[in-house]
């Protein structure tokens, strides 16, 4: 049995090696990352993640695990997802400057006929970010693929004032309860 992570998230794969998941293998779902018109950051996740999990399971073994995850930033009730350019990530970092906002994380874990998929929510809080600042975090390049467009995991952690919730949640994928999905499926970590 393989740990198939659908994903090219070069922080999700080390998040599972942090974990210690043994037999790894990468098959980064390649369709297009669209959620059905209409409906709300929680549940655009969970169709994210499971499309790209029935992605990668057209290419695995039928006792392979494969786990797949989206995650988005959320503020005022609108979807940030990564930045379009230089201009689009320093409008997102001034809009989340001072505030707090939520980071949701689709996560479907699936072993042959058996998927499951679950959504974490995370409230992060931001201090007030100056224009100077902004200028500098975007010419680091760190927000340019990332939700939100800042990674709390780098040099965006200077910008996170607060978080509450599941901290790898924040990072897109939250640990517990993958741990959890992964234990019902009779995969044990510990």
């Amino acid at each position: 049995m393989a740990v198939i992570l659908a994903s090219a998230s070069p922080r999700r794969r080390e998040l599972l090696e942090m974990l210690g998941v043994k037999d790894l293998k990468i098959i980064p779902a390649r369709g297009e990352e669209r959620a059905p018109e209409g409906v709300g950051a929680e549940e655009a996740v969970l169709a994210i993640s499971r499309g790209k999990a029935l992605e990668a399971a057209e290419q695995s073994s039928p006792g392979d695990v494969i786990i797949a995850a989206d995650t988005v930033v959320c503020l005022d009730g609108e979807i940030l997802g990564k930045p379009h350019g230089v201009a689009g990530a320093a409008d997102m970092l001034r809009r989340l400057s001072g505030r707090e906002h939520t980071v949701y994380t689709g996560v479907t874990v699936m072993r042959g006929g058996d998927i499951r998929s679950a959504a974490e929510r995370t409230l992060v809080r931001f201090r007030p970010l100056s224009g100077d600042e902004i200028e500098a975090y975007v010419a680091t390049g760190e927000p340019m693929d990332k939700a939100g467009a800042y990674g709390a995991q780098g040099i965006g952690s200077l910008l996170v004032e607060g978080i509450r919730g599941d901290f790898f949640n924040v990072m897109g994928l939250p640990l517990c309860r993958l741990g959890l999905m992964l234990k019902d499926m009779g995969v044990r970590l510990l």
